[in-house]
């Protein structure tokens, strides 16, 4: 992402550590080594140069709306949205599959299985690891920014897959 957030950097009223920290605590069982399996799942599916982030009530530990705490329903029932940040995951979605065409794509849910075919695998994986709903968004940068940055919903960044070798530009250095 452009401006990555530092460690001390609050959003939503939480810094990245406390988001990180309820992630860990509410949706990997207090293990940080089951978020780093999700993180290595997720990266061996995702092209170069995406963004990974996740956010919703995982890092909060309220819905949206604040009615009902992480899990209220019971263990497994509140989901994981991640978000795949970046002009790649975009084309893993139908046409159908976007709420603003080319920019931002509707979840792949149990709502909307089918916008998505080539991540279905990747999202029966996870959910099988969570053991809870995973939904999968795709997403322009700028839609982070302005939901995150301006309106203040907050987001956390797990991992940015590095680009790829070009051939075409000169090697960096």
């Amino acid at each position: 992402m452009a401006a990555p957030h530092t460690r001390d950097s609050v959003q939503g009223g939480l810094s990245d550590e406390e988001k990180r920290d309820n992630v860990i605590r509410l949706a990997f069982g207090g293990n940080p080594a089951r978020l780093r399996e999700f993180c290595r799942v997720v990266e061996e599916v995702i092209p170069p140069g995406t963004t990974v982030v996740l956010r919703g009530s995982s890092l909060t530990g309220w819905r949206w709306d604040h009615t009902q705490p992480f899990d209220g329903e019971g263990p497994g029932t509140s989901d994981l949205d991640l978000t795949l940040v970046g002009d790649g995951p975009l084309a893993f979605f139908k046409a159908t599959g976007f709420f603003v065409p080319g920019v931002h794509s509707r979840p792949l849910s149990d709502d909307d299985p089918d916008i998505a075919p080539d991540l279905v695998p990747l999202r029966q994986r996870l959910m099988a690891m969570v053991h809870r709903p995973v939904n999968i968004q795709a997403s322009r940068e700028i839609v982070i920014q302005v939901r995150g940055d301006l309106i203040g919903q907050p987001y956390l960044e797990l991992f940015r897959k590095p680009e790829g070798l070009s051939l075409n530009g000169p090697p960096a250095t």
